[in-house]
């Protein structure tokens, strides 16, 4: 009755362990398999970018298309508006570029066709150059003419830091709330703002380029589905391999008791 009893329980601590490892073996193929699927679409989606990057700007989306904006079909596209800057309300974001700490300079710019308004992104300046007097030969005065990449709005601040409209302190650039900070119709501001081309050669850390120096996104998309993948299906084959082990050495054992049980049985 007792031998019996601990076979039964070691049948059945066999068939959990069985259970577990089939579960966990599907467990990793999935896992890697929604890797494998993450980076078809991640690829897709650079690919898709890339091209809306080089492709010639059309007219930034309009009033009635607003609502449609949204990240998988219009972030980074090329994009042009015309109107007119209006510098007095210009708002500063902290910023980190290859040009070093500073801030980005984003200014509203209405349409002098419907009188709406985009905030556009006209680049980075360092902290000697924020404010407007160090840089007011540079700011293009009546109608002009922008092009750049429609980038969406980045509401609440940045990693840890909420913008602080009061102080002055800002960390992202929240269309919705700069343009309330700014007195500004919301409801005649796009939802989205243009990080504006340049129009001259890129500035670099030796360069006094005349500030805010533009053209200086950074599009950049982590890829690191294929590692991920791998690594699950590593884990899917450790388990066909510990199984493996676990049941040559079930086997064995079985090998040695046999002659055991036969010599008991002829004793008996």
């Amino acid at each position: 009755m007792a031998e019996q009893a601990v076979r039964q329980r070691s049948t059945a601590a066999r068939v959990a362990l069985a259970v577990c490892a089939v579960l966990a073996f599907a467990g990793f193929v999935a896992l890697g398999t929604w890797q494998v699927e993450r980076r078809a679409w991640k690829l897709d989606l650079i690919a898709r970018v890339d091209q809306r990057v080089h492709a010639p700007a059309t007219a930034a989306p309009g009033r009635t298309e607003w609502p449609t904006v949204n990240a998988a079909n219009d972030e980074y596209r090329h994009v042009r508006l015309a109107g007119t800057f209006l510098h007095d309300k210009e708002t500063l974001v902290q910023a980190s570029t290859r040009l070093g700490a500073g801030f980005w300079v984003l200014t509203p710019l209405r349409n002098s066709a419907d009188g709406t308004v985009v905030l556009v992104n006209r680049g980075f300046v360092p902290p000697e150059a924020q404010k407007r007097e160090a840089r007011a030969a540079t700011e293009p005065q009546g109608e002009t003419t922008v092009a750049g990449l429609l980038r969406l709005t980045e509401p609440k601040g940045g990693f840890l830091r909420k913008n602080d409209p009061a102080g002055e302190r800002w960390f992202s650039r929240d269309v919705q709330a700069i343009a309330a900070a700014r007195g500004l119709n919301v409801n005649d501001v796009a939802p989205y703002f243009v990080d504006a081309e340049a129009t001259q050669a890129p500035a670099s850390a030796t360069d006094t380029p005349a500030w805010p120096a533009a053209g200086l996104t950074v599009i950049s998309f982590p890829n690191s589905h294929l590692v991920y993948a791998l690594t699950w299906y590593g884990l899917a084959l450790m388990v066909l391999i510990a199984a493996w082990f676990v049941r040559r050495s079930e086997n064995a054992a079985h090998a040695d008791a046999r002659p055991a049980d036969q010599d008991a049985r002829r004793d008996g």
